[in-house]
Protein backbone atom coordinates (compact mmCIF):
# COMPACT_ATOMS: atom_id res chain seq x y z
CA UNK A 1 0.00 0.00 0.00
CA UNK A 2 1.27 3.49 -0.91
CA UNK A 3 2.08 5.75 2.03
CA UNK A 4 0.78 8.83 0.21
CA UNK A 5 -2.65 10.11 -0.72
CA UNK A 6 -4.58 13.21 -1.76
CA UNK A 7 -7.47 14.80 0.14
CA UNK A 8 -9.82 17.08 -1.81
CA UNK A 9 -12.16 19.23 0.29
CA UNK A 10 -15.45 20.35 -1.24
CA UNK A 11 -16.85 22.87 1.27
CA UNK A 12 -20.49 23.14 0.20
CA UNK A 13 -23.57 21.51 1.75
CA UNK A 14 -27.25 21.97 1.02
CA UNK A 15 -27.56 22.88 4.71
CA UNK A 16 -25.24 22.89 7.73
CA UNK A 17 -26.02 20.23 10.33
CA UNK A 18 -26.19 21.47 13.95
CA UNK A 19 -23.41 19.15 15.16
CA UNK A 20 -20.95 19.91 12.34
CA UNK A 21 -17.76 21.88 12.96
CA UNK A 22 -16.11 21.24 9.58
CA UNK A 23 -15.29 24.02 7.13
CA UNK A 24 -18.64 24.12 5.31
CA UNK A 25 -20.79 26.69 3.55
CA UNK A 26 -24.37 26.70 2.32
CA UNK A 27 -24.72 25.47 -1.25
CA UNK A 28 -26.84 27.97 -3.17
CA UNK A 29 -26.45 26.73 -6.72
CA UNK A 30 -24.61 28.72 -9.31
CA UNK A 31 -21.28 28.31 -11.07
CA UNK A 32 -18.51 26.71 -9.02
CA UNK A 33 -16.11 26.20 -11.92
CA UNK A 34 -13.62 28.72 -10.48
CA UNK A 35 -13.23 26.58 -7.36
CA UNK A 36 -12.84 23.39 -9.40
CA UNK A 37 -10.13 25.03 -11.51
CA UNK A 38 -8.37 26.39 -8.40
CA UNK A 39 -8.30 22.92 -6.85
CA UNK A 40 -6.87 21.44 -10.07
CA UNK A 41 -4.17 24.13 -10.12
CA UNK A 42 -3.44 23.57 -6.43
CA UNK A 43 -2.81 19.85 -7.03
CA UNK A 44 -0.37 20.72 -9.80
CA UNK A 45 1.40 23.28 -7.60
CA UNK A 46 1.89 20.71 -4.84
CA UNK A 47 3.47 18.31 -7.33
CA UNK A 48 5.74 21.05 -8.67
CA UNK A 49 6.95 21.97 -5.21
CA UNK A 50 7.29 18.56 -3.61
CA UNK A 51 7.75 16.30 -6.62
CA UNK A 52 5.43 13.75 -8.20
CA UNK A 53 5.00 10.35 -6.58
CA UNK A 54 2.47 7.54 -6.55
CA UNK A 55 -0.77 8.17 -4.67
CA UNK A 56 -2.60 5.15 -3.31
CA UNK A 57 -5.76 7.05 -2.37
CA UNK A 58 -7.83 10.04 -3.40
CA UNK A 59 -10.48 11.20 -0.95
CA UNK A 60 -13.29 13.66 -1.74
CA UNK A 61 -14.40 15.01 1.65
CA UNK A 62 -16.49 17.90 2.82
CA UNK A 63 -18.85 19.41 3.07
CA UNK A 64 -20.81 17.31 0.63
CA UNK A 65 -18.77 16.37 -2.44
CA UNK A 66 -21.69 14.12 -3.35
CA UNK A 67 -23.17 17.33 -4.80
CA UNK A 68 -20.53 17.30 -7.53
CA UNK A 69 -21.47 16.22 -11.04
CA UNK A 70 -19.58 13.32 -12.54
CA UNK A 71 -17.87 15.70 -15.00
CA UNK A 72 -16.44 17.80 -12.14
CA UNK A 73 -15.20 14.71 -10.32
CA UNK A 74 -13.60 13.50 -13.53
CA UNK A 75 -11.77 16.82 -13.94
CA UNK A 76 -10.37 16.63 -10.41
CA UNK A 77 -9.30 13.00 -10.79
CA UNK A 78 -7.63 13.81 -14.11
CA UNK A 79 -5.75 16.73 -12.52
CA UNK A 80 -4.48 14.43 -9.77
CA UNK A 81 -3.54 11.73 -12.30
CA UNK A 82 -1.71 14.27 -14.49
CA UNK A 83 0.27 15.72 -11.58
CA UNK A 84 0.88 12.44 -9.76
CA UNK A 85 1.00 8.76 -10.58
CA UNK A 86 -2.22 7.21 -9.24
CA UNK A 87 -1.77 3.58 -8.23
CA UNK A 88 -3.51 1.07 -10.48
CA UNK A 89 -5.74 0.14 -7.55
CA UNK A 90 -6.01 3.70 -6.21
CA UNK A 91 -8.87 4.00 -3.72
CA UNK A 92 -11.08 6.94 -4.78
CA UNK A 93 -13.60 7.74 -2.06
CA UNK A 94 -16.54 10.14 -2.27
CA UNK A 95 -18.48 11.30 0.77
CA UNK A 96 -22.17 11.67 -0.06
CA UNK A 97 -25.54 12.18 1.57
CA UNK A 98 -28.54 9.93 0.88
CA UNK A 99 -30.12 12.76 -1.12
CA UNK A 100 -27.29 12.47 -3.65
CA UNK A 101 -28.19 8.94 -4.76
CA UNK A 102 -29.30 9.96 -8.27
CA UNK A 103 -25.70 11.00 -9.07
CA UNK A 104 -24.03 7.81 -7.80
CA UNK A 105 -23.96 6.06 -11.19
CA UNK A 106 -22.36 9.02 -13.00
CA UNK A 107 -19.92 9.54 -10.12
CA UNK A 108 -18.88 5.90 -10.31
CA UNK A 109 -18.45 6.23 -14.07
CA UNK A 110 -16.23 9.28 -13.43
CA UNK A 111 -13.84 7.15 -11.36
CA UNK A 112 -15.20 6.94 -7.82
CA UNK A 113 -14.72 3.39 -6.53
CA UNK A 114 -15.74 3.83 -2.90
CA UNK A 115 -18.82 5.64 -1.55
CA UNK A 116 -19.04 6.83 2.05
CA UNK A 117 -22.71 7.51 2.79
CA UNK A 118 -23.71 9.84 5.64
CA UNK A 119 -26.74 7.88 6.83
CA UNK A 120 -26.15 9.06 10.45
CA UNK A 121 -29.25 7.33 11.86
CA UNK A 122 -31.94 4.82 10.92
CA UNK A 123 -34.54 6.46 13.13
CA UNK A 124 -36.71 9.27 11.77
CA UNK A 125 -37.02 11.16 15.06
CA UNK A 126 -33.26 11.10 15.54
CA UNK A 127 -32.62 12.19 11.97
CA UNK A 128 -34.84 15.23 12.48
CA UNK A 129 -33.05 16.05 15.74
CA UNK A 130 -29.69 15.79 13.94
CA UNK A 131 -30.90 18.26 11.33
CA UNK A 132 -30.82 15.73 8.51
CA UNK A 133 -33.10 16.10 5.50
CA UNK A 134 -33.58 12.42 4.66
CA UNK A 135 -35.57 9.76 6.50
CA UNK A 136 -34.46 6.28 7.53
CA UNK A 137 -35.91 4.60 4.45
CA UNK A 138 -34.05 7.03 2.16
CA UNK A 139 -30.81 6.33 4.01
CA UNK A 140 -31.19 2.59 3.43
CA UNK A 141 -32.10 3.10 -0.24
CA UNK A 142 -29.01 5.27 -0.77
CA UNK A 143 -26.71 2.53 0.56
CA UNK A 144 -28.39 0.08 -1.82
CA UNK A 145 -28.04 2.54 -4.72
CA UNK A 146 -24.32 2.93 -4.00
CA UNK A 147 -23.89 -0.85 -3.84
CA UNK A 148 -25.72 -1.19 -7.17
CA UNK A 149 -22.85 0.67 -8.86
CA UNK A 150 -20.60 -2.29 -8.01
CA UNK A 151 -18.24 -0.09 -5.97
CA UNK A 152 -17.18 -0.36 -2.34
CA UNK A 153 -19.62 1.12 0.18
CA UNK A 154 -19.19 2.51 3.68
CA UNK A 155 -21.86 4.09 5.84
CA UNK A 156 -21.68 6.50 8.78
CA UNK A 157 -23.87 6.46 11.88
CA UNK A 158 -23.89 8.73 14.93
CA UNK A 159 -24.77 7.27 18.33
CA UNK A 160 -24.87 8.50 21.95
CA UNK A 161 -27.65 10.80 20.80
CA UNK A 162 -29.95 12.58 23.20
CA UNK A 163 -32.45 10.14 24.70
CA UNK A 164 -30.91 7.08 23.04
CA UNK A 165 -30.90 3.87 25.05
CA UNK A 166 -28.96 0.63 24.62
CA UNK A 167 -31.88 -1.46 23.37
CA UNK A 168 -32.80 1.07 20.68
CA UNK A 169 -29.20 1.41 19.53
CA UNK A 170 -28.73 -2.35 19.41
CA UNK A 171 -31.77 -2.68 17.11
CA UNK A 172 -30.77 0.28 14.93
CA UNK A 173 -27.18 -0.87 14.53
CA UNK A 174 -28.29 -4.41 13.79
CA UNK A 175 -30.54 -3.11 11.01
CA UNK A 176 -27.71 -0.99 9.58
CA UNK A 177 -25.41 -3.99 9.43
CA UNK A 178 -27.85 -5.84 7.17
CA UNK A 179 -27.35 -3.17 4.48
CA UNK A 180 -24.91 -3.87 1.60
CA UNK A 181 -21.91 -2.05 3.09
CA UNK A 182 -18.56 -3.65 3.89
CA UNK A 183 -17.39 -0.81 6.13
CA UNK A 184 -19.11 1.24 8.83
CA UNK A 185 -17.93 4.35 10.68
CA UNK A 186 -19.71 4.68 14.03
CA UNK A 187 -19.16 7.97 15.83
CA UNK A 188 -20.20 9.02 19.30
CA UNK A 189 -21.95 12.38 19.14
CA UNK A 190 -19.51 15.06 20.26
CA UNK A 191 -20.69 18.55 21.13
CA UNK A 192 -18.13 20.68 19.33
CA UNK A 193 -17.57 24.38 20.21
CA UNK A 194 -19.22 27.01 18.03
CA UNK A 195 -21.88 24.64 16.66
CA UNK A 196 -25.65 24.94 16.96
CA UNK A 197 -25.62 21.94 19.31
CA UNK A 198 -23.06 23.65 21.56
CA UNK A 199 -25.28 26.71 21.80
CA UNK A 200 -28.30 24.55 22.63
CA UNK A 201 -26.35 22.63 25.27
CA UNK A 202 -25.18 25.91 26.86
CA UNK A 203 -28.83 26.96 27.19
CA UNK A 204 -29.81 23.63 28.70
CA UNK A 205 -31.81 22.64 25.61
CA UNK A 206 -29.69 19.59 24.74
CA UNK A 207 -28.61 16.80 27.09
CA UNK A 208 -26.60 14.00 25.45
CA UNK A 209 -25.93 10.79 27.44
CA UNK A 210 -23.38 11.03 30.26
CA UNK A 211 -19.95 9.35 30.19
CA UNK A 212 -21.18 6.08 31.72
CA UNK A 213 -24.04 5.79 29.23
CA UNK A 214 -21.66 6.57 26.34
CA UNK A 215 -19.30 3.83 27.52
CA UNK A 216 -22.15 1.33 27.62
CA UNK A 217 -23.27 2.32 24.13
CA UNK A 218 -19.69 1.95 22.89
CA UNK A 219 -19.40 -1.55 24.36
CA UNK A 220 -22.67 -2.59 22.74
CA UNK A 221 -21.37 -1.20 19.44
CA UNK A 222 -18.32 -3.47 19.63
CA UNK A 223 -20.42 -6.48 20.59
CA UNK A 224 -22.95 -6.09 17.77
CA UNK A 225 -20.32 -5.36 15.12
CA UNK A 226 -18.08 -8.27 16.09
CA UNK A 227 -21.05 -10.65 16.05
CA UNK A 228 -21.88 -9.40 12.53
CA UNK A 229 -18.32 -9.94 11.27
CA UNK A 230 -17.25 -6.28 11.35
CA UNK A 231 -14.64 -5.97 14.12
CA UNK A 232 -13.15 -2.58 14.90
CA UNK A 233 -9.79 -1.91 13.30
CA UNK A 234 -9.92 1.66 14.65
CA UNK A 235 -11.94 3.01 17.57
CA UNK A 236 -14.79 4.25 15.35
CA UNK A 237 -14.28 2.16 12.21
CA UNK A 238 -15.26 -1.41 11.37
CA UNK A 239 -14.65 -3.52 8.27
CA UNK A 240 -15.62 -6.97 7.03
CA UNK A 241 -12.08 -7.63 5.74
CA UNK A 242 -8.62 -6.06 5.54
CA UNK A 243 -9.30 -5.03 1.95
CA UNK A 244 -12.43 -3.15 3.07
CA UNK A 245 -10.51 -0.93 5.48
CA UNK A 246 -10.41 2.77 4.57
CA UNK A 247 -7.06 3.04 2.84
CA UNK A 248 -6.96 6.83 2.91
CA UNK A 249 -7.77 7.12 6.61
CA UNK A 250 -5.05 4.62 7.38
CA UNK A 251 -2.59 7.25 6.11
CA UNK A 252 -3.65 9.50 8.99
CA UNK A 253 -3.56 6.77 11.61
CA UNK A 254 -0.16 5.43 10.48
CA UNK A 255 1.53 8.83 10.32
CA UNK A 256 2.00 8.80 6.54
CA UNK A 257 1.66 11.73 4.10
CA UNK A 258 -1.19 13.34 2.24
CA UNK A 259 -1.90 16.52 0.31
CA UNK A 260 -4.65 18.77 1.62
CA UNK A 261 -6.36 20.49 -1.33
CA UNK A 262 -9.45 22.72 -1.22
CA UNK A 263 -10.78 25.35 1.20
CA UNK A 264 -9.77 24.60 4.78
CA UNK A 265 -7.95 21.37 3.92
CA UNK A 266 -5.04 20.21 6.09
CA UNK A 267 -2.09 18.20 4.80
CA UNK A 268 1.12 16.52 5.95
CA UNK A 269 3.89 16.42 3.37
CA UNK A 270 7.61 15.73 3.38
CA UNK A 271 10.09 18.32 2.17
CA UNK A 272 13.40 16.52 2.22
CA UNK A 273 13.90 15.36 5.81
CA UNK A 274 11.27 17.78 7.12
CA UNK A 275 7.56 17.15 7.72
CA UNK A 276 5.34 20.08 6.83
CA UNK A 277 1.83 20.70 8.19
CA UNK A 278 -0.24 22.69 5.69
CA UNK A 279 -3.58 24.44 6.03
CA UNK A 280 -5.48 26.02 3.16
CA UNK A 281 -7.47 29.23 3.31
CA UNK A 282 -10.94 28.51 4.67
CA UNK A 283 -13.23 30.83 2.72
CA UNK A 284 -13.65 29.57 -0.85
CA UNK A 285 -12.99 32.98 -2.43
CA UNK A 286 -9.85 33.49 -0.30
CA UNK A 287 -8.68 30.05 -1.39
CA UNK A 288 -9.33 30.81 -5.08
CA UNK A 289 -7.54 34.17 -4.77
CA UNK A 290 -4.52 32.54 -3.09
CA UNK A 291 -4.23 29.92 -5.84
CA UNK A 292 -4.54 32.59 -8.56
CA UNK A 293 -1.97 34.82 -6.88
CA UNK A 294 0.53 32.31 -5.47
CA UNK A 295 -0.25 29.06 -7.29
CA UNK A 296 -1.13 27.26 -4.07
CA UNK A 297 -4.06 27.69 -1.69
CA UNK A 298 -2.25 27.66 1.64
CA UNK A 299 -3.06 29.88 4.57
CA UNK A 300 -0.08 28.49 6.48
CA UNK A 301 2.71 25.92 6.44
CA UNK A 302 4.50 24.81 9.58
CA UNK A 303 7.59 22.65 9.95
CA UNK A 304 6.83 20.09 12.63
CA UNK A 305 9.40 19.20 15.28
CA UNK A 306 10.18 15.63 16.24
CA UNK A 307 8.07 15.78 19.38
CA UNK A 308 5.07 17.12 17.46
CA UNK A 309 5.41 14.36 14.88
CA UNK A 310 5.75 11.75 17.63
CA UNK A 311 2.67 13.02 19.48
CA UNK A 312 0.56 12.87 16.31
CA UNK A 313 1.79 9.35 15.64
CA UNK A 314 0.93 8.28 19.19
CA UNK A 315 -2.51 9.86 19.36
CA UNK A 316 -3.58 8.58 15.95
CA UNK A 317 -1.84 5.20 16.00
CA UNK A 318 -3.19 4.14 19.37
CA UNK A 319 -6.68 4.32 17.91
CA UNK A 320 -5.99 1.35 15.62
CA UNK A 321 -5.62 -2.39 16.15
CA UNK A 322 -2.05 -2.03 14.85
CA UNK A 323 -1.03 0.15 17.77
CA UNK A 324 2.15 2.22 17.86
CA UNK A 325 5.78 1.24 17.41
CA UNK A 326 7.27 2.67 20.61
CA UNK A 327 10.80 2.55 19.19
CA UNK A 328 9.72 4.80 16.30
CA UNK A 329 7.90 7.06 18.76
CA UNK A 330 10.98 7.37 20.97
CA UNK A 331 13.26 7.99 18.00
CA UNK A 332 11.06 10.83 16.75
CA UNK A 333 10.68 12.56 20.12
CA UNK A 334 14.33 12.09 21.06
CA UNK A 335 13.73 10.63 24.49
CA UNK A 336 12.37 7.34 25.86
CA UNK A 337 8.79 6.69 26.85
CA UNK A 338 8.19 6.52 30.60
CA UNK A 339 8.63 2.80 31.44
CA UNK A 340 6.69 3.21 34.69
CA UNK A 341 3.69 4.58 32.79
CA UNK A 342 3.82 1.64 30.37
CA UNK A 343 4.07 -0.89 33.22
CA UNK A 344 1.16 0.71 35.12
CA UNK A 345 -1.08 0.82 32.03
CA UNK A 346 -0.30 -2.82 31.27
CA UNK A 347 -1.04 -3.79 34.91
CA UNK A 348 -4.38 -1.98 34.68
CA UNK A 349 -5.17 -3.96 31.50
CA UNK A 350 -5.49 -0.76 29.49
CA UNK A 351 -2.46 -1.40 27.30
CA UNK A 352 -0.69 -4.45 25.93
CA UNK A 353 2.76 -4.72 24.40
CA UNK A 354 3.45 -6.99 21.43
CA UNK A 355 7.20 -6.73 20.93
CA UNK A 356 7.94 -3.06 20.24
CA UNK A 357 4.28 -2.21 19.60
CA UNK A 358 1.89 -0.79 22.19
CA UNK A 359 -1.79 -1.58 21.66
CA UNK A 360 -4.86 -0.48 23.54
CA UNK A 361 -6.99 -3.19 25.10
CA UNK A 362 -10.78 -3.15 24.72
CA UNK A 363 -10.98 -1.27 28.04
CA UNK A 364 -8.17 1.03 27.01
CA UNK A 365 -9.98 2.20 23.90
CA UNK A 366 -12.50 3.95 26.13
CA UNK A 367 -9.63 6.08 27.48
CA UNK A 368 -7.48 6.46 24.36
CA UNK A 369 -6.65 10.16 24.71
CA UNK A 370 -5.84 9.91 28.41
CA UNK A 371 -3.55 6.93 27.80
CA UNK A 372 -1.75 8.79 25.01
CA UNK A 373 -1.20 11.69 27.41
CA UNK A 374 0.26 9.31 30.02
CA UNK A 375 2.68 7.80 27.51
CA UNK A 376 3.76 11.19 26.16
CA UNK A 377 4.36 12.73 29.60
Amino acid sequence: MSGFGIYLHWPYCTHVCPYCDFNVYRFRGGDYSALIEAMCADVRAHASRFGAREAGSLFFGGGTPGLLAGSDIERLIEAAADAYSLAADCEITLEANPEDFERFAEQAAAGVNRFSIGVQALDDVSLKALGRWHDAAAGARAVEAAAATGKRVSLDLIYAREGQNVADWRRELGAALTLPAEHVSLYQLTIEPDTAFARRAARGLLAPPDADACAELYEVTQEVCEAAGLPAYEISNHARSHSARARHNLLYWRGHEWLGVGPGAHGRVANGSLRIATEAHHRPQDYIDAVNEHGIGWLSETTLGGEEIADELLIMGLRTDEGVDLARFEDLRGRPVNPEAVAWLVAQELLSCDGPRALLTARGRLLANKIAAELAF
